[in-house]
């Protein structure tokens, strides 16, 4: 009763919307929620950018990382109302199609952060390089582990089992920066190391990560590297760690680089994070559609690449020798949330 209550007055706030004026040239925000602190941040940069750019912003969220129900029908609205632009962190593929008929309608489409599979349901993405932002953290890990790292024992945290492509981005880049191969760099866990102790879902939260991290540790009690897809995940690992008695001589590695994280590796919870940076994401974002309800203008990225690379840095109080990083106090300076 109190999902389809949710859903209803879901459908009555999106229809509200969808036959409310816009007071300047339209264009939507749509994360995959509104509790993340990237996704928080990602908002606030767009909201900052869109009052200085003239743009009538309305925000959309969906209830959790994977749920694409919620965006399917923001999108539909937002065409609906005569956007000009989309900026959307897909929650999935499922999206793709209603993102099409968008583009069709001559809605200038931008993926933040995750790309779509179908290149045709976005005009362009601006992201982290997602691969590169795992290969740090793999490669980091290898170096601190040195000759140890031939046995060691790797926990792997991702969002869920839906090959969604910062997942699995994120996660092939650890592997490879760790020095394991990844047969298959379009799926989760096609690799057969035996280092791999096992993938599980984490939703990316807290809760998620401590389940996941349960999980494992009852398959394999001595794993002492643990990738996770976000900071919330790692915190959630490290409590079923430490509640296990197993918090010490394990390195967790991760990314995102908000504030919560980085001082999560100054206190020696996490090892080393790879930071991005959703507020550039999401004000570029704009400035893109700025640009195309003037001129009809779309952005273009460098040769080379299929996306809008906003940067990605190591962040690390443990140097590696040949991982390029900066430390805690650099990355606070640096982070969000």
């Amino acid at each position: 009763m109190k999902s389809i209550l949710k859903a209803a007055l879901l459908g009555v706030a999106l229809s509200a919307f969808a036959t409310t004026a816009f007071a300047g040239t339209p264009a939507c925000l749509i994360t995959k929620n509104n509790t993340n602190p990237f996704f928080v941040k990602m908002k606030e940069g767009a909201t900052a950018a869109a009052t200085a750019a003239g743009i009538d912003l309305q925000a959309f969220a969906g209830d959790k990382d994977s749920d694409a129900s919620p965006q399917i029908t923001a999108i539909e609205n937002c065409v609906a109302a005569g956007a000009k632009g989309i900026l959307i962190t897909p929650a999935n593929d499922d999206v793709g199609p209603a993102l099409k008929k968008a583009r069709a309608a001559g809605i200038l489409v931008i993926s933040l952060d995750t790309p779509l599979g179908d290149a045709e349901a976005q005009d362009i993405t601006f992201a982290t390089d997602n691969f590169e932002a795992g290969t740090l953290i793999g490669s980091w890990a290898k170096v601190q582990l040195g000759d140890a790292a031939k046995d060691a024992k790797i926990a792997m945290l991702d969002i869920n089992k839906d090959n969604i492509s910062v997942d699995v981005l994120r996660d092939t880049g650890f592997l490879k920066g760790f020095g394991i191969e990844v047969p298959n760099g379009k799926v989760l866990g096609s690799e057969s190391d035996a280092r791999v102790v096992g993938h599980e879902s984490s939703s990316g939260s807290p809760e998620g990560g401590q389940k996941a991290m349960e999980t494992l540790l009852a398959k394999e009690p001595n794993i002492n590297v643990v990738y996770t897809i976000n900071e919330p995940a790692a915190e959630g690992a490290f409590t079923a760690l430490k509640a296990a008695g197993k918090e010490k001589g394990v390195l967790i590695v991760s990314v995102d680089g908000g504030c919560p994280g980085v001082k999560n590796v100054a206190a020696g919870v996490i090892g080393a994070t790879s930071q991005q940076y959703p507020l550039l994401m999401a004000s570029k974002g704009i400035e893109a559609i700025a640009a195309f309800a003037k001129d009809g203008a779309k952005p273009t990225v460098t040769e080379g690449l299929t996306f809008m690379n906003t940067g990605v840095n190591l962040i690390t109080d443990k140097p590696a020798d040949g991982v390029k990083s900066i430390d805690t106090k650099e990355g606070l300076a640096k982070c969000w949330g």
